[in-house]
C-alpha cells in the first residue's frame, strides 16, 4: 500500500473515531432513579427529563423552600429560640434543646448542611407561629414562582401523604433559591462550625451531606434528601465558565445511586451545552407611539439579557428575535413599565421570552407629535415609518 493510501486511511479512521466520540458524548445517560430532570439555570431550558411531572415525596429537598423563606423573612443576626416542639422533632443532628438560641444565619447553615429537621421547625415557628401556617406560606411561594404540582405540609420533608412535589417543580424551586447570594453561600459550604447564642459556649462542627461538593468539578450546591418513602433524592447545581446546570434526582434506590445519577446528568449537560446564546439588553432599542402624551414616542428595551443555551447539534445562525409590541400606548408611562415582549426562536420554535419595558417616563399631556399620532392611529401600521422620520 502506498504512503498516500496509508495516510488517507489513517485520516479517515481518525475522523470516524472523532465522530464516534461525539456521538457517544451526546448519547442520553441511563438514569436509575424513577424521576429526574436537568436544566440550564439562566433560562430554565430542559436538557434531559425522566418522569419529571410525577408527584413524589421530596424528602429534605423541602428544606430549600424553608431556607429561602428564612433568608427572605429573617435578618442574618436575628435570634431564633428553639421550642420544645422543634427540639422533639425526629432526625435532628444538631441535637437542639428547648430554649436553645441561635442566630438565623447559624441555624439556616446548620439546617441545610446536616439536614436538621428540628432546625427547620424552629425556623418555621419563628416566621409563622406554627408549622401549619408556615406550610401555607411555602405553598403560596411555590405557586408564585411557577410550581404546578407541589404541596407542602411541613418545613423539613418528613413523610406525609399530602406532602409532594415533582422533579420539574423542584428544579423551579432550586433555580429560584440559587438567585439568592446568601443561599448560594450556604449550600456551597462544605464544612462549617455552628455557634449557639445560648448556651454561649456551645459549638458544633458539621459537614455538608452533599457528597459531590469538592468531588465533582464546579458543584456549588444544593440539597440532599432521604426517607424510606421518598428514596434517595438530591438537587445538585454545578457551574463551569458561563454554563450552570441544576440536576434533580427523585426516588433513587439508595443514598449513593442518587449521586451517581446526578453526576451522569451533569456530565451529559456539560457535554451538550456548548455556549450560552446571549443578546444584551443594551443592544435592543425600539420606539412605540404614545397617545395623549407630552411626547409622541417612548423608548423601550429588554428588561434583562435574552439568553438561551446552545446545544452541541444546534447552529447559532438559526436563532431569530421578533418583537411583540403594541403600535400605540397611552400616557402616562413610567420607567420600567412592561410594554411588550421580545421572543427568541430557534429554527422557528419559541425558546425564550423576555419582557420589554419603558426606558423613560412619559407624562400625560399634549404635544404636536402626540397629536399626529392620534390623527394617524387608524392607519398607524402604514404611516409608522413616515411618522418616525417626521418625529425624529
Amino acid at each position: 500500500m502506498s504512503r498516500l493510501k496509508i495516510f488517507t486511511a489513517l485520516i479517515f479512521s481518525l475522523l470516524i473515531l472523532k465522530a464516534s466520540i461525539v456521538l457517544a458524548a451526546a448519547k442520553e445517560p441511563t438514569i436509575a432513579a424513577d424521576s429526574a430532570i436537568l436544566i440550564e439555570v439562566s433560562t430554565g431550558r430542559v436538557i434531559y427529563e425522566k418522569n419529571a411531572d410525577v408527584e413524589r415525596p421530596p424528602a429534605s429537598m423541602t428544606k430549600m423552600m424553608t431556607a429561602i423563606l428564612g433568608l427572605e423573612y429573617y435578618f442574618p443576626y436575628e435570634e431564633i429560640r428553639v421550642s420544645a416542639n422543634a427540639a422533639a422533632t425526629v432526625d435532628s443532628d444538631l441535637e437542639l434543646q428547648a430554649g436553645d438560641i441561635l442566630t438565623a444565619d447559624e441555624l439556616l447553615r446548620g439546617m441545610m448542611l446536616v439536614s436538621d429537621n428540628g432546625g427547620a421547625v424552629a425556623i418555621a415557628e419563628g416566621i409563622s407561629g406554627d408549622v401549619a401556617r408556615f406550610a401555607d406560606l411555602m405553598n403560596e411561594k411555590a405557586e408564585d414562582i411557577g410550581c404546578k404540582h407541589t404541596h407542602f405540609e411541613n418545613p423539613n420533608g418528613l413523610p406525609n401523604n399530602n406532602h409532594y412535589s415533582t422533579a420539574r417543580d423542584m428544579a423551579i424551586i432550586a433555580t429560584y433559591c440559587m438567585r439568592n447570594t446568601n443561599f448560594r453561600d450556604i449550600v456551597s459550604t462544605q464544612r462549617e462550625t455552628i455557634h449557639w447564642t445560648n448556651p454561649s459556649n456551645l459549638t458544633m462542627k458539621v459537614t455538608n451531606s452533599n457528597k459531590l461538593l469538592g468531588q465533582y468539578k464546579g458543584v456549588n450546591g444544593i440539597k440532599t434528601g432521604w426517607t424510606r418513602a421518598a428514596g434517595g433524592c438530591v438537587a445538585v447545581s454545578a457551574k463551569r465558565g458561563e454554563i450552570e446546570l441544576i440536576a434533580i434526582i427523585m426516588h433513587s434506590t439508595d443514598v449513593d445511586t442518587r449521586f451517581d445519577d446526578a453526576k451522569k446528568l451533569l456530565d451529559y449537560g456539560f457535554e451538550r451545552v456548548t455556549k450560552i446564546h446571549e443578546i444584551s439588553k443594551d443592544r435592543i432599542e425600539k420606539k412605540v407611539f404614545v397617545r395623549d402624551g407630552a411626547q409622541a414616542t417612548v423608548e423601550v428595551g429588554l428588561q434583562e439579557d435574552l439568553t438561551f443555551p446552545l446545544l452541541d447539534d444546534e447552529d447559532e445562525i438559526k436563532f431569530t428575535v421578533t418583537y411583540d409590541l403594541p403600535k400605540v400606548v397611552s400616557a402616562r408611562i413610567n420607567t420600567g413599565d412592561v410594554i411588550g415582549q421580545a421572543v427568541l426562536k430557534y429554527d422557528g420554535k419559541v425558546v425564550a421570552k423576555v419582557p420589554m419595558v419603558s426606558r423613560e417616563n412619559v407624562m400625560r399631556g399634549w404635544s404636536v407629535g402626540s397629536m399626529l399620532v392620534g390623527w394617524t392611529e387608524p392607519f398607524i401600521s402604514v404611516a409608522q415609518d413616515f411618522l418616525l422620520v417626521l418625529l425624529a
